[in-house]
């Protein structure tokens, strides 16, 4: 997969290779980044969005190798979904070998804290899925974002966004302060196990999103942040 400026979130460009990467037979995804590639905060984001999806099929551990003549790229330089990932420079004369590796490599079990995924199309926009590990409940939730605002949000069971959906005590322009930023916020009071999810979708790219069991007297709840740009 090559990387191209042109990437266009509103027709769900980002999208397109999904099918390929989460594919049965597939054990590696290959990440094509030429210098100042990975600049655009569209590209980021929409690379972040397929991330998501494709780590939701084939888990956290599944190998991402980004190639790129750029001897500065790190991942701590990229967005949270790809910190995991291995950087190599196009000139590493080991490149092929790397490649084959990685495919012969069994994919590591890595259990996480909380569930998310993405669920977008041209009619309806781009909505996050999120909700508690396995076993476990978010008594209340939430989810804001940083350079954007939560526009809509439901409840609903895991994996298909509600049609419709029953919100208890909904709250919304919540202010939260994250390290050096403000994230603006909506909540609801709705019980959330694992096998429903709280859904929510933005007005515009969110640089990075804050979600999780809604703090309250009793609990200071527990939110999880990740960059998308």
């Amino acid at each position: 997969m090559a990387i191209s400026g042109l990437m266009i979130l509103k027709k769900m460009a980002w999208q397109t290779p999904g099918d390929s990467i989460t594919a049965k037979e597939n054990a590696l995804w290959v990440i094509y980044a030429p210098l100042n590639s990975l600049e655009s905060r569209t590209v980021r984001y929409g690379l972040s969005l397929l991330a998501i999806s494709v780590q939701k099929i084939k888990g956290i551990g599944f190998p991402i190798l980004i190639v790129t003549d750029d001897d500065s790229l790190m991942p701590e330089h990229l967005p949270t979904p790809f910190r995991g990932s291995e950087v190599i420079l196009l000139s590493d004369k080991t490149l092929g070998a790397k490649f084959t590796a990685r495919a012969n490599t069994p994919v590591p079990k890595i259990a996480t804290e909380y569930r998310i995924d993405i669920h977008a199309n041209q009619g309806y926009g781009i909505w996050f899925e999120t909700g508690p590990a396995k076993g476990e409940e978010w008594k209340g939730v939430l989810a804001g974002g940083l350079i954007s605002d939560v526009n809509a949000h439901g409840v609903g069971t895991s994996g298909l966004l509600p049609l419709k959906t029953v919100l208890e005590y909904q709250m919304q322009g919540i202010k939260l302060s994250f390290g050096k930023n403000e994230f603006s916020a909506w909540a609801v009071k709705n019980i959330i196990d694992d096998q429903h999810s709280y859904y929510f979708r933005f007005n515009d790219i969110p640089d990075q999103i804050l979600f999780g069991q809604l703090p309250d007297e009793q609990d200071d709840g527990l939110l999880y942040h990740i960059e998308l740009c």
